[in-house]
């Protein structure tokens, strides 16, 4: 806990709910330390806050001794799931990330193109209201089937029992607990588990709730789909958005991970770019700007650099 606890101010040592708690850490450590030795822990309840992210989300908040036991378990857990999640997995991982996903996913491109002189057909997928829909009882089951260990298992139900979409519903992963993050994989690493065993898919890559299958022929892609649905439904009790599946050649530009990929190019999402240049605008800061020109290195985005600079500077 001690360890954990350096770990978790990292960022955090001047705001003021961290400072109280760390003003009588001891007494703290030593009260939660024999609340989970009797298992009298009990969650605390959660702060509402809405934000942008680019879309409206509402951000639910645990008090700091929450939040400091969720980093100390996801310290525990982490390495030792990791492990077990598949390859072409990338959000909230060490070493992978939104960027890696996008390299990944232009080597698939050339891969399946056969350096562009083949027809690469992708099929996007997207879970609908993911987080809110996680079931509290399938999560347990697949935590049950890697952790023997029944005190742990009480712990990360009291943390997943935390929170409901709606009362009763058993269902939801606040968005915001740094567990949240690491059941979420747990629980998708189900669905990998079946791409890759199952359906055999070389070309797979997913982040967070956002899928891809690459392939070179359409009709493949077409026929995976009442498969997928299949599973989500009967298995992990989640549906895909009907909107935002689409199957596309790369030749015609694919929407992923906030950029529009083609063969040989990416360039960054129209409504992305409006947001940029609106929050430049609205607070140009060197903070700000220098933020947006860091994301834009990772794509062909020189003209939108220059304008950028040439926006700020106004």
């Amino acid at each position: 806990m001690l360890d954990a606890w350096k770990e978790f101010l990292c960022g955090k040592r001047s705001r003021g709910d961290v400072l109280r708690f760390g003003q009588y850490l001891m007494h703290n450590l030593i009260s939660l330390h024999t609340d989970l030795v009797h298992k009298t822990y009990k969650h605390g309840g959660y702060k509402v806050r809405k934000i942008s992210d680019p879309k409206p989300r509402i951000l639910h908040i645990a008090p700091v001794r929450d939040r400091f036991l969720h980093h100390a378990v996801h310290r525990i857990l982490y390495p030792f799931f990791n492990r077990k999640f598949q390859c072409d997995s990338f959000s909230s991982r060490k070493g992978k990330g939104i960027h890696k996903a996008m390299n990944r996913f232009r080597k698939f491109v050339y891969i399946v193109s056969k350096n562009n002189k083949k027809q690469c057909w992708v099929l996007k997928c997207d879970i609908r209201k993911f987080f809110a829909n996680i079931n509290h009882d399938i999560l347990l089951s697949i935590l049950k089937k890697y952790i023997v260990d029944t005190d742990i298992v009480w712990l990360c139900e009291g943390i997943i029992r935390s929170f409901e979409t709606e009362k009763g519903a058993r269902k939801g992963l606040p968005f915001g607990n740094l567990t949240s993050q690491l059941f979420a994989n747990v629980y998708m690493n189900e669905f990998d588990q079946f791409v890759k065993h199952a359906l055999k898919a070389k070309y797979f890559i997913r982040y967070a709730d956002d899928f891809a299958f690459l392939s070179n022929e359409k009709r493949d892609l077409e026929n995976i789909i009442p498969t997928i649905q299949k599973f989500f439904k009967e298995k992990l009790k989640l549906s895909l958005h009907e909107n935002k599946l689409f199957i596309k050649t790369i030749g015609s530009g694919v929407d992923f991970l906030g950029w529009v990929h083609f063969p040989d190019h990416r360039v960054l999402r129209t409504a992305t770019k409006r947001r940029m240049l609106k929050r430049i605008q609205k607070s140009p800061t060197p903070e700000t700007l220098n933020s947006y020109l860091g994301l834009l290195k990772h794509g062909n985005a020189h003209k939108l650099q220059l304008k950028i600079l040439h926006v700020h500077s106004e």
